[in-house]
Formats: C-alpha cells, structure tokens, sequence
C-alpha cells in the first residue's frame, strides 16, 4: 500500500467519504486539489463553507435555498393546483431539469425505511398535511424512486391524502427512453406493460 504524508493521506479519507467517490477518485482529487494554486484551493474552502453558512430549508417546501423561501415557492407563474411529492431536494432538481412540470413542491426529507428508523414522524409529512389547510390543490403527484421504500412511502402518503378529496397519482415507471426491452428486468417490464397508455 502506498504510503502519503499524513495530510495528504486525511484529504484523500476525507474526499472517499463523498457520495461516489472512491479511493482512486478520491486520491485523483486530492492530487489535482495539489496542483491548482492556493487561491483555488482557498476559494473551494470558502464555498463549501459559505453552502455550509447560508443554505436551509424553504419554510414552505423543504427545498434548499438561501432565503427563507425558495425561488419555486415564491414564483407566482407556477400552477398552485399541482403538488409534487419528491423524496429530496435532488429529485426535485431532476424534476426541474426535465422542464415537463410547472407545479409546487413538497420534500419529504427521505423515505420511509422502518429497518434504518425511518418512520413518519421523521419525515415531512406533518407539514404536507398541513398544507391542505390553507393550499388549494387539486392533485398530488407521488415522485418517489421505484424502490422498495420508494413505494411504501407513495403507498402510505396516498392513503393518507386521498381522504382529504384530492387526485393522488404516482409518476409512470417502465423503460428508460432508448433502452432495449431484451436487457430491462421483469419487474420493470411489467411496470411498462402496466403503465400504458393509448395512442
């Protein structure tokens, strides 16, 4: 095994504690992090810890922002009928990136997972529950990932919003666009199948 001086050594444990990041690409990081000048490498520092300082919770949603409601919450232009459930603030950016939904947010902070403790009161549903009492929305779309936990918490939310008078649909599931039928899984082939819909 290779030996590095200890501060290197700690940069690269650091970096490996990243999601995605392996021991080579952490240690490829922590050599580039070497090369760049000291201003680059002090301007890295200060924005991680400015994230650190300034980025929350929106009060409303959940979403991240640095204002005490976020840039979706505040847009007057967005349809105030749609509600979409996401399980974290990067789901909402994929949502986001698609450009195909013009509604409201709601994070929920996780998803339910009764093996890792995860129940409902660790979640943000009390606060989406609570945002029937004073929104106006017609349908909640569930846009949670095609998991085991993913499906628990749409089922679980589903039952708890369809009471309240309000459409619950969940997000079609099935192939990725380009992808072959002879390499899906059956699960995911029998979503498809499921998820139809007419020409």
């Amino acid at each position: 095994m290779r030996t590095y001086p200890r501060p290197l050594a700690r940069l690269i444990e650091e970096l490996e504690k990243l999601p995605g990041v392996g021991p080579k690409s952490a240690q490829r990081l922590a050599m580039h992090l070497l090369q760049v000048s000291r201003e680059d490498a002090a301007a890295l520092a200060d924005t991680i810890l400015q994230v650190k300082d300034t980025i929350r919770n929106c009060s409303v949603c959940f979403n991240y922002t640095d204002a005490d409601i976020c840039s979706i919450c505040y847009d007057a232009q967005r349809d105030a009928h749609l509600l979409c459930v996401v399980s974290d603030a990067r789901d909402l950016l994929a949502m986001e990136r698609a450009g195909s939904y013009q509604g409201r947010y709601h994070v929920l902070g996780g998803l339910l997972s009764p093996m890792d403790g995860i129940g409902p009161e660790s979640l943000h549903i009390e606060e989406l529950l609570g945002r029937f009492k004073e929104g106006s929305f017609s349908e909640v779309i569930l846009a949670t990932n095609p998991t085991v936990e993913g499906d628990a918490t749409a089922t679980y939310l589903a039952g708890l919003l369809k009471p309240l008078g309000v459409t619950v649909s969940r997000i079609a599931l099935g192939l990725p666009v380009g992808g072959d039928l002879d390499y899906a899984d059956d699960v995911t082939i029998a979503r498809a199948v499921e998820g139809r819909r007419e020409m």
